[in-house]
């Protein structure tokens, strides 16, 4: 027999709350008022999603609403009359199912930052055009040029031999393998350093000429890995990367808090960063062992790098904010793989 509950029907004209009593047999609703009765099939009622607490309600075809304020009684009677709640709601009401679909969720959120976003960013470069990379990299240069960069102080003939240095290098890799480049030498307050913008500059800073003493074979490999940065178009991959992550963040947490949207795409640049980072590392080993440079050279200048950090450590926190401009520019990046990885890297296939 079927189980009968007392309900209050509202018509959708008016707020008059009307009691009646409902009950679902053969797959049709009937309500029963003192006064008049209706049935109709059970396929035509929306039965809204329920919550653990609450009133329940149920709305009729007609734009008439069913209303319980006892949820319990509701749900005892919905149940016994062979209605079930979607599989949705019913994870939601379970506290397995609801930590089942985190999981889930974090499994592929983490799948998708892992190998999603890189596939994402190497699909689009191929489509990108190079007057991009271009434009990119001469407004970050006017910015840098107006604000963390001075002309350089090296004499000219030193900076001149450097270049000439690279260009011979260049030149037994074979021209059409290369991507264009300009070396340009600038005084800063990072420290060593050596980064590369996209459009094909390579900034060098007089500290890190200082550092290897004006060793041309490091110089070389130092432009070397740049221009592995170059040739794979880092610039622009990461770019794609992280707009990419910010368009997710932004579908999962909206406008929320600008904190929840910009932190997860600087945690994205920076691990990729380690990635195009080995990446441009081996396109300097080759390009090392073309030119007849033992790639030992390469693994001195980081351990350099590293006895330099280590001093800066102990002497305390920078208060010029030349170590956070460091922290994001060039070779120095604080997300790159560990001194000792590459020094490792490079130590194992010097001659």
């Amino acid at each position: 027999m079927a189980t009968e509950l007392h309900v209050f029907y509202f018509d959708g004209r008016s707020a008059l709350a009307q009691p009646v009593a409902v009950r679902l047999d053969g797959g049709v609703l009937q309500v029963r008022h003192s006064d008049w009765a209706l049935e109709l099939p059970a396929t035509q009622v929306r039965w809204p999603e329920q919550d653990r607490h609450g009133r329940r309600s149920a709305v009729l075809p007609n734009g008439a609403l069913l209303q319980c304020n006892d949820s319990q009684a509701w749900d005892y009677w919905y149940a016994s009359s062979g209605l079930h709640g979607s599989p949705v709601v019913r994870l939601q009401q379970n506290w397995g199912g609801v930590a089942t679909a985190m999981a889930a969720l974090l499994l592929l959120l983490g799948a998708l930052y892992q190998w999603g976003l890189p596939a994402i960013a190497r699909a689009v470069v191929p489509f990108t055009p190079y007057s991009i990379d271009q434009k990119l990299g001469l407004r970050i240069m006017k910015a840098l040029d107006n604000g963390h960069l001075q002309p350089s102080e090296l004499p000219w003939l030193q900076r001149e031999g450097i270049r000439e240095a690279f260009r011979k290098a260049c030149a037994v890799q074979g021209v059409d393998t290369l991507p264009l480049w300009n070396v340009e030498f600038r005084k800063s307050r990072v420290g060593p350093n050596a980064f590369a913008l996209p459009g094909g500059t390579i900034f060098i800073t007089d500290d890190m000429v200082t550092l290897v003493g004006g060793d041309t074979r490091v110089l070389t490999a130092v432009f070397a890995h740049e221009l592995g940065h170059l040739q794979h178009r880092h610039g622009i991959r990461m770019l794609a990367q992280v707009s990419a992550l910010g368009v997710i963040t932004n579908v999962l947490w909206g406008d929320f808090s600008w904190a929840l949207t910009t932190v997860p795409a600087w945690l994205g640049q920076a691990d990729y960063s380690r990635d195009v980072e080995r990446e441009a590392d081996a396109y300097a080993l080759e390009f090392m062992r073309a030119a007849g440079i033992d790639p030992g050279v390469m693994a001195t200048m980081f351990e350099k790098l590293r006895s330099l950090r280590q001093a800066r450590a102990r002497a305390g926190p920078q208060t010029d904010g030349a170590e956070k401009m460091a922290t994001w520019l060039g070779i120095a990046f604080a997300s790159h793989p560990a001194d000792a990885d590459r020094i490792a890297f490079f130590r194992s296939h010097s001659n």
